[in-house]
């Protein structure tokens, strides 16, 4: 990875004033990802101004996706800063493989942070990639830790998004809908109709009481329920995550600094745009609607 110089990030300042300007226009709840949101410095000073928010009833949900790699430390402070509800990206329980699949991570770090979380009053949810060949033996080992610890888990295909760089991404993908056929073999899985206005689809396991979420962007679109957009740290706003076109907000943002009608009307402009889906295909044993884009880029 090549690191963007400081100037083209947006500072701390400028994303609260970009966020507020999403909630001035109707924007009921954000979610801050990454890469790794909490190891930028000073982040626990944007979640605390964006807290105006929630206290004013403008702001419904404030949120976070994270690795959990910094949980342990940052837990208490988020839960303060009114965040009650996290994703953390975990792919696997085992410690060999977990190092493996994230280049750097120690797992124990991650399960001190969630054990951190969830002492603070976080409600957690495990967002994991299924990956044949990687995972698919521990479907089940993920379920039932997860149901142990009252989480609830979400499964998401391997979606074809940047340079491959070796990687099989036809070889990874493993289907939910066989992940739900082999869930169906130990659980009785009901289907219920719960809708957050993003792309997963949710289940209940009768036997332990805890949802189960696909994200199928390959064998089941969602975009037809989708009302969100993802915000770059450089102020790029992508309309959907699997198409190119993207509207420039930091310009408006810095060219303006006293008055926010040009950022007001680019944001308009580019909503307008949403498209209506992706173009994402393995079918044909080759990866279509491929993203050059790689997925760190917009932030996962």
């Amino acid at each position: 990875m090549q690191f963007l110089p400081k100037k083209e990030l947006l500072t701390l300042e400028e994303l609260d004033r970009l966020c507020s300007k999403f909630v001035d226009l109707g924007v009921e709840k954000l979610r801050i990802t990454g890469g790794e949101p909490l190891v930028r410095r000073d982040i626990m000073r944007f979640f605390q101004g964006m807290s105006r928010h929630l206290d004013n009833g403008a702001l419904r949900e404030l949120t976070l996706t994270t690795n959990g790699s910094q949980l342990e430390r940052f837990a208490d402070d988020l839960y303060a800063a009114g965040v009650r509800r996290i994703n953390v990206s975990l792919d696997t329980l085992d410690d060999d493989k977990f190092a493996r699949v994230t280049r750097w991570g120690r797992l124990p770090q991650v399960l001190r942070g969630i054990d951190a979380a969830q002492r603070a009053g976080l409600r957690i949810k495990i967002n994991a990639v299924a990956l044949k060949g990687f995972n698919e033996d521990e479907l089940f080992t993920l379920t039932e830790w997860c149901a142990s610890r009252d989480m609830d888990l979400t499964w998401i295909e391997v979606m074809p998004m940047g340079d491959l760089g070796g990687e099989d991404r036809i070889g990874q993908f493993w289907s939910l809908k066989d992940v739900r056929a082999q869930l169906a073999q130990n659980y009785t899985v009901r289907d219920i109709p719960e809708r957050t206005g993003g792309p997963a689809r949710y289940v209940k396991l009768e036997e332990t009481g805890q949802k189960i979420g696909f994200i199928t962007p390959l064998s089941h679109n969602f975009c037809e329920s989708c009302n969100r957009v993802r915000l770059t740290c450089t102020g790029e706003l992508y309309m959907c995550l699997g198409q190119e076109d993207m509207a420039d907000l930091r310009a408006p943002l810095r060219e303006h600094p006293n008055d926010d009608a040009a950022l007001e009307d680019a944001i308009r402009k580019a909503i307008s745009l949403k498209p209506k889906g992706h173009d994402f295909d393995y079918s044909r044993q080759e990866v279509a609607g491929q993203m050059s884009r790689h997925m760190s880029h917009t932030g996962g």
